[in-house]
């Protein structure tokens, strides 16, 4: 159950494509397959991303105008069976490449990427 509600949390965060939410995913739920990724968002009511937003067209933000190696990082909860967990999403705002990771809590050391000096 915490991969799907991984997944809804994410596609409601980003509203990225079905392609750009699986390449981000895969990284942490390696067995997440495209059709696996559509089914789920097609049973929870998000197989399209304007499905999303259907009663709240503000809530798409567009991003300011940053540098070119600017990423934009947020940390959201996810509840799931086992308990919360914490779905950190970083976003190059230039090729909107996304990626995602999973943890348990969310303290300054899951949040500091390992190549940082």
């Amino acid at each position: 159950m915490n991969d799907e509600a991984a997944i809804i949390a994410f596609r409601k965060h980003t509203l990225r494509p079905l392609d750009d939410c699986l390449y981000a995913l895969q990284h942490a739920l390696p067995r997440l397959t495209r059709s696996s990724l559509h089914h789920c968002l097609q049973r929870h009511g998000f197989s399209r991303p304007s499905e999303v937003n259907d009663g709240d067209k503000s809530a798409k933000i567009r991003f300011k105008s940053y540098p070119v190696d600017y990423f934009h990082i947020d940390i959201a909860e996810v509840q799931t069976a086992q308990g919360k967990l914490c779905l950190f999403v970083s976003i190059d705002t230039t090729s909107k490449f996304a990626f995602t990771e999973l943890h348990a809590k969310a303290g300054n050391l899951v949040a500091t990427p390992s190549c940082a000096t």
